[in-house]
């Protein structure tokens, strides 16, 4: 069963999509975006840094965010969320916009659904993650490369699939910095062969 604190987390990583459609359709300027990407990336690198040292953020932390903070982040660890913003940052920054704004489109729905299908149905194991869990991340990032019209599906769908293996694979670094991170390398380099 699927507590409803991991279903507020993944609530909350679905919101995330706010990056990629901001950058898309709201802030089409991308220097504009880039400075404000930036700006929230340091402002979330610092609260995580000061949730360690100041009792007053680390008593806000505990009553918002406690029982959806997974062990390592209550260790003072960066939180999913903090990594979120830095893998924006560099996918923002060093590759080209179609390319970052599918990877992160990945990162926030691929993991969404990877992690709820693969704890309420996932049985056939992975590492620690689920074959079910892959499989359904997979789906939902396909679907989005589908219709994701400024890339062909034949790179964004390597892309999506990239996504879900770097999301699977017990790899160094948060999946949400992997995420985004290699499927965005891989696009590229696709981008540049084909």
């Amino acid at each position: 069963m699927i507590s409803i604190h991991e279903y507020q987390r993944k609530a909350i990583h679905l919101f995330n999509l706010i990056i990629p459609f901001g950058y898309w359709f709201l802030i089409p300027d991308q220097n504009q975006f880039k400075i404000i990407i930036i700006t929230f990336t340091t402002l979330f690198i610092l609260a995580d840094f000061f949730r360690t040292k100041s009792k007053l953020i680390k008593k806000l932390f505990k009553i918002f965010f406690d029982k959806m903070l997974r062990e390592h982040e209550l260790k003072g660890q960066f939180t999913g969320a903090t990594w979120v913003m830095i893998s924006a940052s560099v996918t923002i920054l060093f590759f080209s916009k179609n390319i970052a704004i599918i990877s992160l489109i990945f990162m926030s729905i691929g993991d969404t659904f990877a992690a709820l299908i693969g704890k309420k149905y996932g049985k056939l194991k992975i590492y620690d993650k689920s074959l079910e869990g892959f499989l359904g991340g997979l789906i939902v990032c396909l679907v989005a490369a589908y219709y994701y019209d400024p890339l062909p599906f034949y790179i964004s769908g390597v892309g999506a699939l990239t996504a879900m293996l770097f999301e699977t694979l017990p790899l160094p670094l948060d999946d949400n910095f992997r995420i985004p991170i290699g499927s965005a390398i891989i696009m590229t380099i696709l981008l540049g062969v084909l």
